[in-house]
């Protein structure tokens, strides 16, 4: 288990957590929980001594799994040798006997310490680690075919994989995962949910997938009031006790401060005449009616609503035999639809199998090989890329940026839209070059909405993004009366926004089912396989 006692930490001025006490027990599943800059990774980090905590003390499983985010020190590494790294005990017991065994004379001493290292490496379970190492690695999407060539031979998405099965690796006591879905297809997804559901120590996970906290969590420890509070069940659980509880303690403090209001009232009508003692025993009251301290909660939901300058016509977008490939290799195979007007289409798949190639052809940013894309009457499209890169100009303010946008908004109108975006103050004006990933996707949604399209056309636009912005733009999605087409990995936000579904398959033919994501698995379970 994890016990932390009289933890702080802080930079400058700045306190993230002030005298934490609290405990991670073995056999929990806690999802760590927070806005962006609520200091969540800063924990993690903590937890796993990559930095110091200003006061306090942790004690912490002696066999921790952490998922490190620095393949580049693993170029050159064997696949599989990334992975057995992650039991430190084996891998020095491993690499200790090979320096030995490659020796041409060795001594009673050696062979001694032979015998020691056997033993290290029969207790770490060495003589089936290789074939460990390769079924976790399969179960997160790496060809056995990678798994003896180097680290460099997978793309960055895929390097990533391995450092997850690297931390997964040697039964840790503890596990610490920072976003581990990241980069992961929903395949994938659910193999990792499985694996944790049958995980027999601690697990302390970051994550933005509201359906991954709340599939495989047992706990949620929140990160709010400058210290960390454990809820039990999921994450939709925490934010239902929460509210709960806020809500009735400013429910008493609103019928303290009405009862307050009357005895003051009394007080100061009849101190100075004959009902002494009255009035003394509503002093005594006053003295007894304590309001409860509650402290500001740093949680806080942009609001998010797309409206549209005028509907399109009914036809919105008509496709007809639409196709790509890229170096001889087909990635969507002759392709032909009609998407009428407020249909919210998600683009589900693996990675890898033509998602975004096929929005960056509804959004004219790739040109088909072949076919036609004709948009109807009044069609006007809002397009938001997976890779932000460069969308933003630099050397200016997000407000002026905004601003620059569109001559004819009134400055208040601007200030309003970004403060539902939580851009309050002096955060309207800060500099463009300095935006996080999550304030960048939220100053583009600000575009998006200033724009009023009447078509979205959305490329994994939750990443970067926390748990309330998630929730924030799914409930905008789904409201919004327009036409969605939307690329996205979040379980959550295609069951509350996806009226129609689009599973592309890599060299075969892409599937498009009318209807929402449960009816899909189930009516679909061969291609569901695929995407879960």
């Amino acid at each position: 288990m994890f016990s932390i006692q009289d933890v702080s930490k802080g930079y400058g001025p700045k306190r993230l957590f002030e005298n934490v006490n609290v405990a991670f027990s073995a056999g929990r599943r806690y999802g760590l929980t927070g806005p962006n800059g609520a200091g969540k990774s800063t924990f993690m980090k903590i937890l796993s001594k990559e930095e110091e905590q200003d006061t306090g003390v942790i004690i912490r499983p002696k066999k921790l799994g952490v998922l490190k985010q620095d393949h580049f020190r693993y170029e050159d590494v064997r696949v599989l040798d990334v992975v057995l790294r992650g039991n430190a005990n084996l891998w020095a017991a491993l690499e200790e006997k090979n320096t030995l065994l490659a020796k041409e004379n060795l001594t009673d001493d050696d062979g001694v310490r032979l015998g020691e290292l056997e033993g290290v490496i029969a207790e770490e379970d060495g003589y089936t680690a290789e074939s460990d190492a390769g079924a976790l690695l399969m179960g997160l999407g790496i060809e056995e075919s990678f798994h003896e060539g180097p680290l460099k031979a997978l793309t960055g998405g895929y390097k990533l994989r391995v450092l997850l099965a690297q931390a997964l690796f040697g039964k840790p006591e503890g596990l610490l995962l920072d976003e581990p879905t990241n980069n992961l297809d929903l395949d994938s997804i659910r193999w990792l949910e499985n694996f944790l559901h049958d995980y027999e120590g601690v697990l302390i996970t970051i994550s933005h997938d509201r359906h991954f906290l709340n599939s495989i969590c047992t706990h949620i420890a929140d990160i709010d009031y400058q210290t960390i509070i454990i809820y039990p069940g999921g994450y939709d659980d925490m934010v239902r006790q929460k509210s709960q509880v806020r809500g009735r303690v400013e429910q008493e403090n609103a019928e303290k401060q009405k009862k307050i209001a009357q005895l003051q009232e009394f007080v100061q009508r009849f101190s100075a005449g004959t009902r002494a003692s009255q009035v003394q025993s509503r002093k005594n009251q006053l003295e007894k009616l304590k309001l409860d301290d509650l402290k500001r909660s740093n949680i806080a939901r942009p609001f998010i609503k797309f409206e549209q300058k005028a509907p399109s016509g009914k036809q919105t977008l008509t496709i007809e035999g639409i196709s790509k490939s890229f170096d001889g290799k087909t990635v969507l195979k002759p392709f032909s639809t009609l998407i009428t007007k407020g249909e919210k289409i998600c683009v589900i798949g693996k990675n890898g199998v033509g998602k975004s190639t096929l929005v960056r052809m509804i959004a004219g940013a790739l040109q088909p090989d072949a076919g036609t894309l004709t948009w109807g009457h009044q069609a006007s499209v809002g397009y938001l890329p997976q890779d932000h890169h460069g969308l933003i100009g630099k050397g200016t303010t997000a407000y002026d940026w905004l601003r620059s946008l569109d001559s004819k908004l009134y400055n208040e109108e601007i200030s309003g839209l970004m403060g539902r975006m939580l851009f309050s103050g002096e955060e309207r004006m800060k500099p463009t070059d300095t935006l996080s990933g999550g304030e960048t996707v939220r100053v583009l949604l600000c575009q998006l909405m200033m724009r009023k399209d009447n078509v979205l056309v959305l490329d994994e636009p939750t990443n970067h993004l926390d748990l309330e912005s998630i929730a924030a733009l799914a409930d905008g999605l789904s409201k919004y009366e327009g036409t969605v087409i939307c690329v996205t990995h979040d379980q959550e936000l295609i069951r509350e926004v996806a009226t129609r579904i689009w599973a592309p398959r890599l060299g075969q033919e892409l599937v498009d089912f009318v209807g929402g994501f449960d009816d899909f698995l189930v009516k679909h379970a061969d291609v569901a396989a695929h995407h879960r």
